[in-house]
């Protein structure tokens, strides 16, 4: 969109804060970027320039704006609408690929030379991986100097930076403040919140003596503290079938919904992580729990992704809404999200476990397999007791032990082991096209499995379910069509957004998914 100069221009001289991630403007004659929404004065639109991400605007010598924060703006719906190679290097960064793996690593990924992927996000975004992912390094950076008290060396290597010196020189270049006078610019918190905020853990390079830092061993650090966050998504958000269908699939010991919030256990590159997540108004409430700080970017990019957070409602709504039996029901309720997961392998598993039983009997083979294979964890604030089970541990799992007929057995067996040894990779890297076809050849996997797969952990916002009896059901009271051949020929003039459709359709049901708990 950035390309589009004119419209820009009316997005910022409007103040449009549909546009925040989309594009960022850079203001020629003070230096600073921002995002459209931003509240100052509008420059003349002779000294605006537009960029597509914040590290394109940092390279060009632009500094973040102080007053509308654009480094806090939602991810550009972009890069979860699109497939191709752009697309998923931004949702692997955004995953902390090459904070861990380097730019090798990225292109590794993705099946492309590193040239390759340099010179393609060169080309749309104008910065490379290295410099994207600064960005999103000072980002993290931001929100520790700001959140908690940590010492600014540990705040340095959570954040990713290499050294103290590459830290400190990227927060000045970036918010025109040292970390110091960034930390200075929020409110005094009283004695008891500050004296929390200490206690966070300590990233590893920080244990002190007499802690494990073995590899592959646990590391024994201070015990883990909160970090309170605030999760920005783009207006109108409906929470009920989100948090919904979270809610009634969650699986015990796993996921719970407590006090108003989803809660669940995270397994993440470094550690391990319990997060809690709650509807308010103009945010989502994100209360983290990290065993490593380093996690905290990867934690909270896969919680948005599961939220569905970067959509574009409005555009997805005016596309649903052109057909007229469908947009009633957009417009009883705008905003709906596809609910999505953390974890595209555990997603996948639990898809094949869900096969032809109730959402109920899911949960209970589910919850079998955590407590038998998965990793315990503590909760001292809930009920949630271990980490969904790996891939790995879970192709060792004696298949007679499996309470399910023989040909599913034979289904879950299959995809296990495939995950386990890297035939078949489910991430956010995936190839949509190409998964689905590696999907359809295990053995009983049909086009619901697939396309349930591809709209929830591979997150395509086109895959559709036409044979699906919620689907079906509410194509016939609608009067839709309900054969899966006509609904799908109908439900054309609904791409790219048929994820979407699917939602609506499952919300005319009184199924617990659709439902906001109480």
């Amino acid at each position: 969109m950035y390309t589009d100069r004119e419209r820009c221009v009316r997005a910022v001289q409007s103040k449009d804060a549909r546009f925040d991630g989309w594009f960022f403007t850079a203001v020629l004659t003070t230096g600073i970027y921002c995002r459209p929404s931003c509240p100052v004065v509008a420059p003349k639109p002779e000294n605006m320039v537009f960029h597509a991400s914040a590290a394109a605007c940092q390279q060009a010598g632009f500094r973040a704006c102080k007053r509308c924060r654009p480094d806090t703006s939602p991810g550009s719906p972009e890069w979860n609408r699109r497939a191709d190679l752009v697309a998923r290097a931004m949702r692997l960064i955004a995953d902390g690929v090459v904070d861990r793996e380097g730019v090798p690593g990225l292109a590794g990924r993705l099946g492309y030379s590193t040239r390759q992927v340099e010179r393609q996000l060169l080309a749309e975004l104008g910065a490379g991986p290295l410099a994207l992912a600064r960005a999103q390094r000072a980002q993290t950076a931001r929100l520790l100097v700001e959140s908690t008290q940590l010492p600014m060396a540990d705040v340095a290597f959570a954040a990713g930076f290499a050294s103290v010196r590459t830290f400190n020189d990227t927060v000045r270049e970036v918010f025109a403040l040292s970390p110091t006078e960034l930390r200075a610019r929020v409110p005094k918190r009283n004695d008891a919140t500050a004296a929390a905020l200490r206690t966070l853990p300590l990233p590893l390079h920080a244990l002190p003596p007499g802690t494990s830092a073995t590899p592959g061993a646990p590391l024994v650090a201070p015990a883990p503290a909160t970090l309170h966050l605030r999760l920005p998504f783009r207006a109108p958000l409906n929470p009920d079938n989100l948090f919904g269908h979270l809610a009634a699939t969650a699986v015990p010991g796993v996921e719970e919904w407590r006090d108003g919030a989803y809660r669940r256990t995270l397994r993440l590159p470094y550690g391990h992580g319990i997060v809690g997540l709650a509807p308010r108004p103009d945010h989502i409430a994100c209360r983290l729990t990290l065993s490593d700080l380093r996690d905290l970017t990867v934690a909270i990019s896969r919680c948005r992704r599961m939220l569905d957070l970067d959509a574009d409602p409005v555009a997805v709504d005016d596309q649903l809404r052109t057909d007229p039996l469908l947009a009633p029901l957009v417009d009883k309720a705008p905003g709906r999200r596809v609910p999505r997961t953390v974890d595209e392998a555990e997603f996948a598993v639990r898809a094949v476990l869900g096969q032809q039983v109730s959402t109920a009997a899911a949960r209970t083979h589910a919850a079998r397999l955590v407590t038998a294979h998965g990793e315990a964890v503590d909760d001292p604030e809930g009920g949630l007791t271990h980490l969904f089970p790996t891939p790995e541990a879970l192709a060792g799992v004696d298949p007679g032990s499996l309470a399910m007929p023989r040909t599913r057995r034979t289904t879950f067996t299959s995809l296990v082991e495939q995950l386990a040894d890297g035939r078949l990779r489910l991430g956010v890297e995936s190839d949509w096209e190409e998964t689905r076809a590696r999907l359809l050849a295990l053995p009983g996997f049909g086009p619901w499995t697939v396309d349930v797969i591809a709209m929830r952990a591979l997150g395509d916002p086109d895959a559709f379910l036409p044979t699906d009896l919620g689907v079906r059901r509410a194509a016939q009271q609608l009067g839709l069509p309900s054969t899966p051949a006509a609904l799908t020929a109908r439900a054309a003039g609904w791409r790219p957004w048929r994820a979407y459709a699917v939602q609506y359709l499952w919300a005319t049901d009184s199924h617990p998914i659709n439902f906001l708990p109480v």
